[in-house]
């Protein structure tokens, strides 16, 4: 599959775009498909434009959002020990899959760094602005620093990433934060086994995951009281009104977060607090609500340590090691690579 750098790049740092113009009729068709449903949804992937990707790094530093912290804490105590047995005495590649600012990986960045001294770093974001403000920052600190950066989402640069390994190293793959629970559980084995067949045995998997826990710290994590995440949720409507030419009342819609115990989730939702139509120009269609019909926006699953051993034997890993932070809320768990890539 062709990619070609973006207009801008340097000895230490390659952009490149292989999703291409196809991301904008991407995104129509999805919002076609999503708000046509008898059940209406959008994919959570389209939360992160410029501004989106702005309001969730607003979201990092809310006191009810325990997520980045609890993860900060992990590898500020673990940064050292998490490299050390991912890369198993072997050079490592680093790779992240959702990448946005980087703020959070700079711990393990500064880790391999100051093992191998110097690295080579490819992130994969749908958000060009944060991948580019990422890569930046991170090479200005780090001069052993290599950036092989992948504007795009993660279909579409997966099947390049093996390309991108060291030869005699190994590969450590990041997906951070809570992105795995976006998927549901059988979602979720089809992306990691996706990921595993660009790996090779032996390479690592750095996976974060949520833990289950009480609703009220859940659903605060997800409705924070200063209206961030409401926010960062209303915000796809208001893209749709920009880029899609369409008259959504946004002020006539509430986020509305909620967790589902049974099913082990928190739910994201748009609620339409009246009657309404939106007309959305560029697609040439017209979108009735009811009052209290919702928009499903996201889910957030989370995990007990069962579930993330039955995760990794169903999609061709060994769970090798997990860390939590002090408050045992959060997990990162490195799943290493078994067999030759077919153990599905």
């Amino acid at each position: 599959m062709p990619h070609a750098p973006s207009g801008e790049s340097g000895e230490r740092l390659v952009i490149h775009r292989p999703g291409g113009p196809a991301s904008a009729d991407d995104f129509a068709g999805d919002v076609r498909r999503g708000l046509t449903l008898e059940k209406k949804s959008l994919p959570p992937k389209y939360f992160y434009d410029e501004l989106g990707s702005q309001l969730f790094d607003a979201i990092c530093l809310l006191p009810e959002y325990y997520l980045t912290r609890a993860e900060a804490e992990i590898f500020a105590r673990r940064s050292g020990e998490i490299v050390e047995r991912a890369s198993g005495g072997s050079r490592v590649t680093l790779f992240e899959l959702g990448s946005g600012s980087a703020t959070k990986t700079r711990r393990i960045v500064e880790a391999l760094v100051a093992k191998q001294g110097e690295l080579k770093y490819v992130p994969v974001d749908i958000s060009p602005a944060a991948l580019e403000a990422g890569a930046h920052a991170l090479i200005q600190d780090f001069e052993g620093l290599e950036v092989s950066a992948y504007a795009s989402d993660y279909d579409a640069a997966l099947p390049l990433l093996a390309g991108e390994l060291r030869e005699g190293g190994r590969a450590l793959v990041l997906f951070l934060g809570s992105n795995v629970g976006n998927f549901d559980r059988e979602g979720a084995c089809e992306f990691l086994k996706k990921v595993r067949r660009v790996l090779r045995a032996g390479d690592a998997l750095l996976l974060g995951a949520d833990l289950k826990k009480e609703r009220a710290v859940l659903e605060a994590a997800y409705d924070d009281e200063l209206g961030v995440t409401a926010a960062f949720n209303l915000n796809l409507l208001a893209r749709i009104n920009r880029e899609l030419r369409a008259d959504f009342s946004v002020h006539d819609f509430r986020h509305v977060a909620l967790y589902d115990e049974r099913e082990g989730r928190v739910e994201m939702h748009l609620e339409s607090g009246r009657e309404q139509t939106a007309r959305v120009d560029a697609l040439d269609i017209s979108i009735s609500f009811r009052e209290g019909e919702r928009i499903h926006t996201e889910n957030s699953y989370k995990y007990d340590l069962e579930g993330l051993d039955a995760l990794a034997a169903e999609t061709g890993f060994d769970r090798a090691e997990t860390w939590l932070d002090s408050s045992e809320r959060f997990s990162s768990n490195l799943f290493v690579a078994k067999g030759n890539g077919s153990d599905e």
